[in-house]
């Protein structure tokens, strides 16, 4: 595996780097120390550092020569709302904070890619290396693009990169077209009556209709969502009540839904707020539904999406190189940058035995820092493929 060797020589810096960054999680549009980190190597390198874009965001710019092309680099900050549960070293500091989905380790191969580049100056052209926060729900990137990201900072090409928690390490995904879910989140706030929970005849309770609510949601998707559809409708919280002998006036639920096709986001949407209010009237309370659009699918262009994938087969090998594979219902809000500028998004596998086989946003995972120089030498392949120096 040709990684470049001046970036296997410094291997130790980025795992310090990677574990210093994992210590120390910050949640969206929190990444202060984060950030300052980022902002110090990028100058201790040479490279031309902008602040504050999306508050906590970093962009890195590095010219070299005279060419005119440009190519951004994307890797996002923040961490995950949870505890850890791991007892290693470098496991989180702060409370209910947690690097759960491996934005250390993305963070860290980007800087990795900048040092080996503000070294070597093997390209000619302009790259810029974009440092995001809030990518857990927040929406770092649509906010970098609102900001005028593109304006400031134009790029031919974007790129981004992520973990991949199912693939072997040495194998990078490069596909074309959609490879991810629109992203939405819901809210339904049951509301009924309240009493002593001793004569539940006199109230109406939110807690039992919220559980009937909950299983008429999922049978939205096996029920009335063509099956050759993809959807997800998942609950993830259940809030009500405050004492072992009261029965709530309100009862929360909170939840995601994940699609790939335009007309059934729009059909999930309108049977989930149909759903919770029907049933919750037919107990005699009411439902009220808060449903937000959120991050929408990733989809990787043709042509940036072939370059993406020469890059990979030179540093992995040709047949370490996943071309096709269906997208998965995650959501990722590289979309906002792929929508402005034509863009690919790939995947580095890191599992190696039971090193790297955790589920990201568990609780026990963690970065395989053994994919750090394989991330790195990828970023720079690039850039020095997609802007070659002229021979002297």
């Amino acid at each position: 595996m040709p990684i470049h060797n001046r970036i296997a020589a410094y291997a130790d810096d980025l795992t310090a780097w990677r574990r210093d960054i994992h210590a120390n999680p910050e949640l969206g549009l929190e990444e202060h120390r984060t950030s300052e980190k980022v902002a110090e190597l990028l100058q201790s390198w040479g490279i031309e550092v902008t602040r504050g874009i999306a508050r906590t965001g970093v962009v890195g710019t590095l010219r070299n020569g005279g060419g005119t092309k440009a190519i951004g680099l994307r890797a996002d900050m923040d961490a995950l709302e949870m505890p850890e549960a791991n007892e290693f070293p470098w496991r989180s500091t702060r409370p209910n904070a947690m690097h759960a989905c491996g934005h250390d380790g993305h963070t860290t191969m980007l800087l990795g890619a900048a040092r080996y580049l503000a070294e070597t100056r093997n390209f000619d052209g302009t790259v810029h290396f974009i440092f995001q926060p809030a990518e857990e729900g927040l929406g770092g990137g649509r906010m970098m693009v609102e900001e005028g990201l593109f304006d400031r900072f134009p790029c031919d090409m974007v790129f981004g990169a992520h973990n991949d928690t199912f693939l072997p390490v040495g194998t990078i995904t490069a596909v074309e077209g959609g490879i991810s879910a629109a992203s939405d989140r819901f809210w339904i706030r049951l509301r009924g009556t309240g009493g002593h929970a001793a004569r539940p005849h006199r109230t109406i309770d939110p807690v039992v209709i919220g559980a009937h609510v909950v299983l008429a949601l999922q049978t939205i998707v096996s029920r009335r969502v063509n099956p050759l559809d993809s959807a997800v409708l998942s609950i993830t919280q259940f809030h009500a009540g405050s004492t072992g002998n009261v029965i709530p006036e309100e009862a929360v639920l909170n939840g995601t839904v994940r699609t790939l096709k335009p007309e059934v986001q729009d059909e999930m949407e309108r049977l989930l707020v149909e759903t919770a209010r029907s049933t919750a009237a037919a107990f005699g309370a009411e439902a009220v539904v808060e449903y937000t659009r959120g991050y929408p699918p990733v989809v990787n262009a043709a042509d940036p999406t072939e370059r993406a994938a020469r890059a990979a087969a030179t540093v992995v090998g040709e047949s370490k190189v996943v071309r096709e594979r269906p997208p998965g219902m995650g959501g990722e809000d590289f979309s906002y940058m792929a929508q402005r500028v034509p863009g690919c998004f790939v995947r580095i596998g890191q599992v190696n035995g039971q090193r790297g086989s955790t589920p990201v946003h568990n609780p026990r995972y963690d970065f395989n820092d053994e994919i750090l120089p394989i991330g790195a030498s990828f970023w720079a392949t690039l850039v020095e493929q997609e802007l070659p120096r002229e021979p002297s």
